[in-house]
């Protein structure tokens, strides 16, 4: 029962993103000879390659935005979800819904808003703006596309951790004389810490990971650089270089597996608990 999934795992994960790390450390073209060039490609990415200096603080904005955006909004969408409100399960299908899209499809769906020519918030804005083709703006336009989806997924997790805590705790800090918003934040909020630190976790990755939406744009150019972009631009490019491509993934490898183990950190926490 282990040995299968384990197998599945080491092929598809452990096995492409070990064999990243060593070529990341080569000049391979993925066709001709694999030449180690040692540390090369990672002194070209930071001091030698213009696109990458963007692509994180591209990287950072986006992390940034999905805190102070998606993951706030899902939040207080799971707090006056878990009211028990009229119609709370439309509700909550009608915001979870955009989560079962992919993000290159939320793409061609936000297209057809941000049309300059024919969409429908320059018609309703009354201008002409080109929302994905200007560099000054795409970035932002992007974002809350990407957020509409993203928004949704944080509201879920969020009430499923609401529905989880002991009803008995806010019995007691309501006859302490506690209001509703002291209760939340002194009583549920630090209850929910396993929670809080999954969404964070989360939203790091996806932040990270963030890449069919942005490909579906421009394919991260003018102004939507990201990680992701470049090192899909450099391995299967006109240019093709596997190695240099590889050294780009590596680094994103290495940010996301500090926040992996912080979350590993975590649950083992709670299990010893």
């Amino acid at each position: 029962m282990v040995a299968v999934p384990m197998a599945v795992v080491t092929a598809l994960v452990w096995l492409p993103a070990l064999a990243t790390v060593v070529l990341s450390f080569s000049d391979w073209d993925g066709i001709g000879d694999l030449n180690f060039v040692g540390g090369q490609n990672y002194v070209d990415v930071t001091s030698n390659y213009p696109p990458f200096q963007p692509a994180i603080q591209h990287n950072v904005i986006w992390l940034v935005a999905y805190f102070l955006g998606p993951a706030l909004l899902g939040v207080v969408l799971a707090v006056l979800l878990d009211r028990e409100v009229r119609g709370s399960r439309i509700y909550q299908s009608v915001f979870f819904l955009p989560m079962v899209l992919s993000l290159a499809l939320v793409g061609f769906i936000w297209q057809l808003i941000y049309s300059r020519d024919q969409g429908l918030l320059n018609e309703v804005l009354g201008t002409q703006t080109d929302w994905f083709g200007d560099p000054d703006v795409n970035l932002w336009a992007v974002l809350v596309a990407a957020g509409w989806r993203h928004t949704g997924y944080i509201m879920l997790l969020y009430l499923a951790g609401l529905k989880s805590v002991d009803p008995a705790l806010r019995e007691a800090a309501a006859v302490d004389g506690a209001n509703e918003v002291r209760t939340f934040f002194q009583v549920v909020l630090p209850v929910m810490r396993p929670v809080n630190v999954v969404i964070v976790v989360i939203t790091v990755i996806e932040s990270l990971r963030a890449f069919d939406i942005v490909w579906v744009v421009n394919k991260g150019r003018n102004g939507l650089e990201l990680i992701s972009t470049l090192v899909t631009q450099n391995i299967i490019g006109e240019a093709s270089r596997v190695g240099f491509g590889s050294a780009l993934a590596t680094i994103m490898i290495v940010i996301s597996t500090v926040f992996i183990i912080i979350y590993l950190l975590q649950v083992m926490r709670e299990q010893k608990k």
